[in-house]
């Protein structure tokens, strides 16, 4: 089969392809065909590492942690899954050599291993993964929100989403829309605001152009009940002026720096509750309860994706791994798909 590798941490010229054997799957696994692999900005972190030329954990890692397949093989003990059933993954490269999509057969954990429905594609499947779990999970950690999401499991509440047109935005809108709240969302420019319009937002707020914060609270005179934060660093000010009493944000990127200042009276006066997300140390437990929800978002019809639905898609051959990467590095609008088998 192909795979693309790579032996040591650096720019996207690290990543090579191979030819490599298929392995069988262990008790516990699952080998999947992978169709479509993803690629997001935590893939080429990973890749990229602390500096060039650092140790890998392993000889030589395929990276990628989302995509979507069909299983192909089963190991002993695996139940709930059978040869031909359409998957979408998660974590799949997550302290694992071989487990990353960008290769043609992936033999991952079974607990990372999730069933398609059939109303939706491949693209959808790929798509999932680390934005819409990480989604899931800041609309879930409120104090006075729900631990799960269906329909009207967000009815009365106001979610304020940041940068709605990435990919964990775009998922946290559609979820958002789909459990009832009322979201507003705030964008760079109408570009993006055309594409977190198409997503299913409510109200989206060019933050260059108005006064953010008053726009907001026009909105939602008491407050936001919950805001999904990308960007803590530069947004600290705007989510204190915006949220309400008792309110939470959940932070799960660092766009715009590492560092956050907080005014503590203010926001210990307000019982504010800062909830910090990543997918990796989340626990699967919480994966599970996502994947759940999500499959049924996706049975409702509730996250599409392409440009129509706010969500443009950019396709590379698995031969192109490399541009792939270097299109999410440099901040490519969208998502970034690989075509990794026919059929």
């Amino acid at each position: 089969m192909k795979a693309i590798v790579y032996r040591a941490s650096g720019d996207p010229s690290v990543l090579e392809l191979i030819d490599r054997g298929i392995r069988d799957p262990g008790p516990g696994e699952v080998r999947v065909r992978i169709m479509v692999s993803a690629v997001n900005p935590t893939d080429w972190k990973s890749r990229r590492g602390a500096k060039p030329g650092e140790s890998l954990p392993f000889a030589e890692v395929v990276p990628n942690q989302d995509g979507a397949g069909v299983v192909d093989a089963l190991g002993p003990g695996v139940e709930g899954f059978h040869v031909g059933d359409r998957v979408w993954l998660a974590l799949a490269a997550y302290q694992r050599a071989d487990g990353g999509t960008a290769q043609e057969f992936a033999v991952l954990p079974a607990e990372r291993v999730f069933p398609l429905p059939e109303n939706a594609g491949f693209d959808v499947g790929a798509s999932l993964g680390v934005p819409a779990v990480t989604a899931h999970r800041a609309l879930t950690i409120a104090e006075d929100g729900p631990r799960r999401l269906h329909p009207g499991a967000l009815d009365g509440k106001v979610v304020l989403v940041a940068g709605g047109a990435g990919a964990v935005g775009h998922a946290a809108i559609q979820l958002a829309k789909w459990a009832g709240a009322v979201v507003i969302t705030t964008v760079s420019g109408p570009a993006k605001a055309a594409l977190a319009t198409a997503a299913g937002a409510d109200h989206v707020i060019n933050y260059r152009e108005t006064d953010a914060a008053a726009e907001i609270r026009r909105i939602a005179p008491d407050g936001v009940d919950q805001i999904v934060e990308v960007a803590p660093a530069q947004n600290a000010e705007l989510d204190l002026a915006v949220i309400r009493n008792r309110g939470s944000i959940a932070v799960y990127a660092n766009n715009g720096g590492d560092l956050v200042s907080l005014d503590v009276r203010r926001h210990f006066s307000l019982n504010v509750r800062y909830q910090f997300v990543l997918l990796y140390t989340v626990g699967m437990a919480a994966v599970h309860a996502a994947a759940e929800d999500i499959n049924a978002a996706i049975a409702d019809g509730a996250l599409p994706v392409g440009e129509a639905a706010g969500l443009p898609l950019h396709r590379f051959d698995l031969v192109d791994t490399a541009a792939a990467h270097a299109a999410v590095e440099e901040g490519i609008v969208g998502k970034v798909l690989i075509d990794v088998s026919a059929g």
